[in-house]
């Protein structure tokens, strides 16, 4: 990911950036972080880029001829117009989900202001988004900028050495990160709670739940109160629960932001993919039927709804009306509720050497990305979407006796899929193999495996129920633009 700071300080931002994590991303090629120099735009033989203010008033303004030729020299190199985030206490409040949202883009250019801010009509024509770190007045953006671009940089995949960090801490799904603790076992008298030494991965998840939940509740009650709401529309979607396991799991991994809810239905949206989630708590039996959220969302709202799932058909053909969408899948959802491991049955080897089947598994890499896409034939032509995938989600590739013969992994929504077995290679339990090494792996971390089924592969449904699984009988359908 590319950061560019305009600032008329760039010695101070990159001596602040050009160390520890942020210096390794650079390092190994995950970051581009650069500063451009206003001044060096100006017209003035001095090299000034402030002049007074129409109408009087005390300070300087920055002038808008020079941020427009900076800004210029650096939108004009790229094929997709970047977004251009100036950092001012008149901003959005900045905050998690924020940096989740920037950390998608490609490239970021932030725009440092100075004396009384920058004169309001090349803001007006260039800047994408208002952006403050809080409630006070700091003599420049410099500050701010580093501090957007720490936290937005800690998100692109690579740059932590441990990937789950980013996914376990403070926010995460509108709750505090729980206490956490080091050697030694005792120090000042406090000892470390006996449930992190016992070596038991479900109580340690469930200590930890119930002490992000306390600490959220006492230190910050807004997000607490957002959290709550989250665990009641969990709680309403448990009423069909494979049908709906795409959601509650959404909530149970931190990655749902709850849009819409009432008594009778709720909108979520998967904060890593985008996509939305709407459903009705109950089937309802009405031919059609209207979704309250369609006449509560304002436009700006509305028109973010790019790719959704719905659950129930009769608001299928008001959403499709009222958003432009258009229903492309008719799916199954299905779901391993089951909280102990699936038997290997001699499948593969656990250290991923080869099994008594002669099948092998292991990560899938971009070396073995064109045989990948030779295999998996993407219904929407999108060869970066594999790449995306191998970059930033668990994928998976099957051997037998060597030689590739499948693949496996997770959408970027968290659902599982991109089943796909060599044809010279069926009828050797490949696809078993993967499926069961990947529901392993996914129940090792609390997670519930869940996915979709074409509504009319009888033979896939008939496998997933073989694993265990539960395959809801409604429908549900993928809407997009």
């Amino acid at each position: 990911m590319k950061f560019t700071i305009l600032t008329l300080f760039p010695d101070m931002v990159m001596s602040g950036l050009n160390d520890s994590i942020i210096k390794r991303g650079m390092d190994n090629g995950l970051l581009e972080v650069g500063a451009v120099n206003i001044r060096d735009f100006s017209a003035d033989k001095h090299k000034r880029v402030d002049d007074y203010t129409y109408g009087g008033g005390a300070g300087m303004l920055m002038q808008a001829e020079p941020v427009y030729q900076a800004l210029s020299s650096v939108t004009s190199e790229s094929q997709k117009k970047p977004r251009v985030v100036y950092v001012t206490p008149q901003g959005r409040p900045f905050c998690q989900k924020m940096a989740e949202e920037f950390a998608k883009e490609e490239q970021l250019v932030l725009l440092c202001g100075h004396y009384e801010g920058i004169d309001e009509r090349v803001l007006e024509e260039c800047v994408t988004d208002y952006v403050s770190i809080g409630d006070y007045v700091l003599t420049g953006g410099e500050l701010a900028s580093m501090v957007i671009v720490d936290a937005v940089a800690r998100l692109v995949p690579g740059v932590l050495h441990n990937e789950t960090s980013a996914e376990t801490e403070s926010f995460h799904g509108e709750l505090l990160e729980y206490p956490q603790y080091s050697r030694p076992e005792e120090w000042h008298g406090k000892r470390v709670p006996e449930v992190l030494l016992s070596g038991n991965s479900k109580k340690i998840r469930e200590w930890r739940l119930t002490e992000a939940e306390k600490r959220t509740k006492e230190r910050r009650p807004d997000l607490y109160e957002k959290y709550q709401l989250l665990q009641l529309a969990k709680k309403r979607l448990s009423v069909r629960k494979i049908h709906h396991m795409d959601m509650i799991e959404a909530i149970n991994r931190g990655r749902a932001t709850l849009i819409y809810m009432d008594e009778t239905e709720c909108l979520l949206m998967e904060n890593q993919s985008g996509t939305y989630f709407h459903t009705t708590y109950e089937a309802t039996e009405q031919e059609t039927y209207r979704p309250h959220f369609l006449d509560k969302l304002g436009p700006e709202s509305l028109d973010k709804i790019i790719l959704l799932m719905e659950h129930n058909e009769g608001c299928v053909s008001e959403i499709e009306k009222e958003l432009g969408l258009h229903m492309e899948y008719q799916n199954h959802t299905c779901a391993l509720t089951r909280r102990e491991k699936l038997p290997i049955r001699g499948l593969y080897a656990e250290d991923g050497k080869e099994g008594p089947t002669g099948i092998s598994i292991e990560p899938l890499t971009l070396s073995d990305l064109d045989y990948a896409l030779g295999l998996y034939k993407l219904q929407f032509d999108d060869p970066e979407y594999m790449k995306h995938r191998i970059e930033n989600d668990p994928m998976y590739l099957a051997r037998f006796h060597g030689a590739p013969a499948g693949i496996m992994g997770m959408h970027v929504d968290g659902s599982i899929g991109m089943l796909e077995v060599d044809p010279a290679f069926r009828r050797k339990h490949i696809g078993f193999a993967l499926e069961t090494y990947l529901y392993n792996k996914m129940i090792e971390n609390g997670e519930i495996p869940y996915g979709y089924i074409f509504h009319t592969n009888q033979i896939s449904i008939n496998m997933q129920e073989k694993l265990g699984m539960y395959v809801a009988k409604e429908y549900s359908f993928w809407l997009h633009k």
